[in-house]
């Protein structure tokens, strides 16, 4: 899709790319209002400054739509919405041995227990090995240090998945 396509997508459609990028509602809905974009980079201020403005509830909402990092059944069942611009994104993890995958698993468990979200990396590039090491440095932190955290690695996350968009 080309900026130009974006800017001149009905509301529907447009939408529908940008839930791809993040499952925020507040998020997709300002940045469909938002558009026009001068170009690339204007799409990508707009995308920081109307993420930087969300409520907690909203970075909830767009954490959810990600799979845990490790669950292949959430996986699939979590990647029906931003297929396409999502796959690959966690390519290191169907190469990781059995025991990191087991304590990813139970990382994941303990981080959603203690923080009430699911944790949230951007794994473009990163082996299962390094999400676990991120993942075990980020459990000792208290619930508002890793909502910034976790809301960080979202941007990078849409980031990546806006210039697959375009």
């Amino acid at each position: 899709m080309s900026l130009d396509s974006l800017n001149n997508a009905a509301t529907e459609q447009a939408s529908d790319s940008f839930m791809q990028c993040c499952t925020s509602s507040a998020w997709v809905k300002a940045m469909v209002l938002a558009r026009p974009f001068k170009d690339k980079y204007d799409l990508a201020k707009q995308a920081d400054f109307i993420w930087q403005n969300l409520a907690e509830v909203d970075y909830l909402e767009a954490f959810d739509g990600h799979p845990q990092i490790g669950n292949l059944a959430t996986l699939r069942a979590k990647y029906i919405n931003t297929k396409a611009l999502a796959s690959g994104e966690q390519h290191a993890v169907n190469e990781a041995s059995e025991q990191v995958l087991l304590r990813l698993s139970q990382g994941n468990a303990e981080y959603l227990d203690k923080f009430g979200f699911i944790f949230i990396v951007c794994a473009t590039g990163k082996t299962a090995a390094q999400m676990l090491a991120l993942l075990e440095a980020r459990l000792p932190n208290d619930r508002a240090t890793e909502l910034v955290n976790a809301a960080e690695e979202q941007r990078k996350i849409f980031h990546l998945r806006l210039e697959k968009l375009l």
